[in-house]
């Protein structure tokens, strides 16, 4: 018993010190659909979204849906983050690529097009609370071939449960105008985010455990 009482103990130091806040979903602008239409970010096309944060937060990465020709699988692509519409102040960018970008295969659509989820990670964009653009170009994938952001009009965003304002989002493109919205989600970690629930589930068993022996040893 008296080994097990400063195992106990470790456990617990080491489950406090899990990060505050996790990865969360700060903006939510709806599923992916992959059948109604799609827009292409490469070969000069910037396709660009609204997002709005509800508080400062910092921006830890996004998933966007993608159509690509059968068997092709993005590579990198081009991302900013800007006050203004194609522009205005930027507060962050760069090329996501190799460990920073996943590519899901999800399903194969009636126009022949694989549907596939992106996942950007790696970002450390620090932003307030207020809404912002999401701009995405320069797609590549090694046949060549067109990339296209998948279209979903915003239907389903997640303005309704606590995952950003201002959904759905107000796109853009730079040579189309305005457009139907995309299919993305930010993610990141918000300024007084509390924990997630599987962390402070852990932390209390292992304080309930420390106490169990403690009770053991002194009883």
């Amino acid at each position: 018993m008296k080994t097990r009482i400063p195992w106990l103990t470790i456990l617990c130091l080491a489950l406090a010190a899990i990060p505050a806040s996790a990865q969360q979903d700060l903006y939510d602008n709806g599923p992916i659909n992959g059948t109604t239409d799609a827009w292409t970010i490469n070969f000069g096309y910037v396709i660009s979204d609204t997002f709005t944060l509800l508080n400062n937060s910092t921006v830890g990465g996004f998933n966007f849906g993608a159509w690509e020709f059968p068997g092709d699988t993005l590579t990198s692509v081009d991302w900013s983050i800007t006050h203004g519409e194609q522009g205005g102040t930027l507060y962050g960018s760069g090329t996501a690529s190799g460990k920073n970008l996943t590519d899901q295969f999800i399903s194969t659509n009636q126009y022949g097009y694989d549907i596939d989820k992106i996942t950007v990670t790696g970002l450390n964009v620090g932003l307030s609370g207020g809404t912002y653009w999401l701009n995405l170009g320069n797609a590549v994938v090694p046949s060549g071939d067109p990339v296209f952001w998948d279209e979903n009009s915003g239907i389903g965003c997640g303005g309704d449960d606590g995952k950003g304002g201002g959904c759905p989002s107000e796109p853009s493109g730079n040579f189309e105008g305005t457009i139907p919205s995309e299919s993305f989600t930010v993610t990141g970690t918000a300024s007084g985010s509390t924990p997630e629930p599987a962390s402070a589930m852990l932390f209390g068993s292992g304080v309930v455990g420390l106490l169990a022996a403690l009770r053991r040893k002194l009883f």
